[in-house]
């Protein structure tokens, strides 16, 4: 890797997220246990939530697309902002922007729990949750709909992972700090300036996360809190001149 030229933090982020997808694998394999369940993030009011996970989540893949997809990313964008930024002050945007992604993916599962039930904690749905995974069964909600009944095991029972949210805080701020860098994507061969790539990425999440489209499994706003965390301390940075904050980090 040192061939590559990658700088430390990103280096070490993506060794890091493969030993865990890696180490996911074997101890699945080996019946020793299913890390996704212990290390991806469930929502605060879940039986099944522990703190470790709102650091743990970020390092956890779905699958090797998953973890390719955003490992990617990171190596394509992150090592110029760290290189501008230094190794410090770019590990802590990367941990601060996951850590907005989870919050604001929790906060839109609150606003759903509480419309559903009409409090975002203390529900009935915990005595359905078993320690390794959730199961089909019935909430004692009145007049609970078939919709509502499965939003809430998902949102109580299911995980959520992944380097994404920290991954689209770093889109932002590469489309900011260099918007008029052309990338050229895979599967779209036509030269497109970083900012309007930025700029379309988010709008697309946002419709996505709106739409709510049954069986779409992404977390489109754990996405968007990345994104939006991202924004704001690039702006913060960039338009405060905190020399500050700089010398702390460093």
């Amino acid at each position: 890797m040192n061939n590559l030229n990658i700088p430390p933090v990103v280096k070490n982020l993506l060794i890091i997220n493969v030993l865990f997808f890696v180490a996911t694998i074997v101890f699945k394999n080996t019946g020793i246990a299913d890390l996704r369940d212990i290390l991806g993030v469930y929502y605060f009011d879940s039986s099944l939530f522990k703190v470790w996970q709102l650091l743990t989540y970020m390092f956890m893949h779905v699958n090797f697309m998953h973890l390719f997809s955003n490992m990617f990313a990171l190596f394509m964008f992150g090592g110029m902002l760290e290189k501008r930024w230094g190794a410090k002050r770019f590990l802590n945007y990367y941990l601060i922007t996951a850590l907005g992604a989870v919050v604001l993916q929790m906060g839109v599962q609150a606003y759903e729990v509480y419309h559903i039930t009409g409090s975002a904690i203390n529900n009935p749905v915990n005595n359905l949750l078993r320690t390794d995974q959730y199961i089909q069964g019935d909430i004692n909600i009145p007049n609970l709909s078939q919709v509502d009944h499965d939003t809430l095991l998902g949102i109580y029972g299911g995980t959520m992972m992944g380097a994404s949210g920290a991954v689209f805080g770093v889109l932002v701020a590469f489309g900011m700090l260099y918007p008029n860098i052309e990338l050229m994507m895979l599967f779209f061969p036509v030269p497109i300036k970083a900012k309007y790539f930025v700029i379309g990425y988010v709008i697309l999440e946002l419709s996505s996360g709106v739409a709510r489209v049954p069986g779409d499994s992404v977390a489109h706003f754990a996405h968007l809190g990345g994104a939006l965390i991202g924004f704001i301390l690039v702006k913060f940075w960039k338009d405060k001149n905190n020399d500050r904050f700089y010398k702390y980090y460093e």
